[in-house]
């Protein structure tokens, strides 16, 4: 069994809100997120929930899960593998909706433990489509 470590940083709304001196590493090196004023990335900053960042090393996985929020990924070294659904398709994930259960947001599936794709419509996908 091999560790992998991952870390997250987070930044309440109310932080933007606070003169620049006082803001966090996370505000002062990603402006475009902390911005009290409308950005790309935070184009309506008075429902802006905060900042999460999440940095990861190899081998470090995230159950399929649905975000109300926008996300952005930056790869830094390496490569990353993401399976995006679109919203009708929930229903099929095995997503908790109910808000009280601890998985509340997630699937219920293990994607690792699936064997859909072994079947003969798969076989002449390349292992990058699987």
């Amino acid at each position: 069994h091999e560790s992998h470590y991952y870390f997250t940083s987070g930044v309440e709304r109310e932080e933007r809100l606070r003169p620049k001196s006082m803001w966090t590493f996370v505000s002062r090196d990603l402006p475009s997120f902390s911005n009290p004023k409308p950005t790309f990335f935070g184009f309506d900053p008075k429902q802006q929930k905060g900042i999460q960042c999440r940095f990861g090393e190899r081998g470090v996985t995230a159950a399929t899960h649905y975000d109300a929020g926008r996300n952005m990924i930056a790869m830094i070294k390496g490569a990353k593998r993401y399976i995006l659904s679109p919203p009708r398709e929930c229903p099929k994930l095995g997503i908790v909706p109910q808000r009280a259960h601890p998985s509340f947001r997630h699937s219920m599936l293990n994607f690792g433990h699936i064997a859909l794709l072994d079947n003969d419509k798969s076989k002449n996908m390349s292992q990058l489509e699987r």
